[in-house]
């Protein structure tokens, strides 16, 4: 679709981009044309149509608002420029809305680029799509006229889409129908209805070239040079912080050898070991008699701890056993027969008053 455009050509630029050098030119409204670098459906933008009556040579460059109003269009409907700012040239044959204008009222739209947004999730991003030696692209649009209560006649226009080219297919799935020379500008201005059907496809010609612009230019009031400036876009960075730790704790333990990673200390052992280099490694000392020789490998201090360690764990556990034992003796038998007595708290506890004293004498 199309949807954005810019358009800052000179009123003389008009039919000089559509090839229409020849010939009278006439102009109508022209002092409604606005330029502007962001042109929305609703906006005043000359076209170039056919001279009524006239035999192909004559022009009129008549300024038009963006967004077709059906002539048939009831006067107490409100008007809407947003519905019918694109027609797909597929079906233009079809609907009644466009169907009627192929005949006599085609015209042509120039304008040095239009924006395309490609979605990326929620979010989206305008590209500006313009011609390699920024020559003005050229439309193929349809217009029609509209008369209010007042009498008044509103010319209004939509541009024709088709399906995008093979080198825009991953922008947008649709694109506006371009006429890259003169003699497909003339033949849907001039030739004869039956046979523009074969001129209604995609623009493929390598010429066509696209950047990224500020999203900023998504607001219909955002203007200026501004629009079309190139952006560099962000690579994707945004990692969260929980998987940036977690490839790095990954990646620590990825490095290191298999005696560093059997080295590491038990969290449920007492031991702490200190860093030491290995010229302070004490030598290996014997072992008793009978022990495994992978044992014998083990330095002399680490079994002495190890062994504190075993005694300190027996001593604890016989401590516990014992501890449950003198529990276990120290709870009274439960006797059925023996009725409780319910001992009185501090608050419960009243003190005789005087009178009380001399009351029992």
């Amino acid at each position: 679709m199309c949807g954005r455009a810019r358009c800052t050509l000179r009123a003389d630029d008009f039919p000089r981009a559509c090839h229409r050098n020849n010939g009278s030119v006439r102009t109508v409204h022209m002092d409604r044309y606005r330029p502007s670098y962001n042109v929305s459906p609703g906006s005043n933008i000359p076209v170039v149509r056919r001279e009524d009556g006239s035999d192909g040579e004559g022009v009129v460059v008549h300024c038009m608002k963006w967004g077709l109003i059906p002539s048939f269009t009831k006067k107490t409907d409100k008007l809407d420029h947003f519905k019918m700012f694109n027609a797909r040239s597929e079906s233009i044959g079809e609907k009644a809305s466009f169907r009627r204008l192929i005949p006599k009222s085609r015209c042509l739209v120039a304008v040095e680029g239009f924006y395309e947004w490609k979605k990326d999730g929620s979010k989206k991003q305008p590209y500006y799509i313009h011609f390699k030696d920024g020559r003005p692209l050229v439309f193929a649009a349809l217009y029609d006229s509209w008369e209010n209560y007042e009498g008044e006649i509103l010319y209004t226009f939509t541009i024709l889409t088709t399906s995008s080219s093979s080198a825009l297919g991953w922008l947008h799935d649709r694109m506006p129908v371009i006429f890259g020379d003169e003699e497909s500008s003339d033949a849907w201005l001039n030739g004869s209805s039956s046979k523009v059907d074969t001129l209604l496809k995609p623009y493929e010609d390598p010429d066509l070239v696209w950047y990224p612009v500020t999203p900023a230019m998504g607001k219909p009031s955002f203007d200026g040079p501004e629009c079309i400036n190139e952006i560099k876009l962000k690579t994707d960075g945004n990692t969260p912080i929980s998987k940036f730790f977690s490839t790095k704790g990954t990646k620590i333990e990825a490095d290191l050898s298999p005696d560093e990673t059997s080295a590491k200390v038990d969290p449920a052992k007492c031991v702490k070991e200190e860093p030491e280099s290995k010229a302070n490694i004490p030598p290996l000392s014997s072992t008793k008699k009978g022990e495994a020789d992978s044992k014998s490998s083990v330095p002399s201090f680490l079994q002495g701890s190890r062994e504190k360690c075993q005694m300190k764990r027996d001593q604890e556990e016989l401590l516990a056993d014992s501890k449950s034992n003198t529990d276990e003796t120290k709870k009274p038998s439960a006797s059925p027969g023996r009725k409780k007595v319910k001992l009185k708290s501090a608050g419960d506890y009243k003190q005789p008053s005087v009178l009380a004293y001399f009351g029992k004498k």
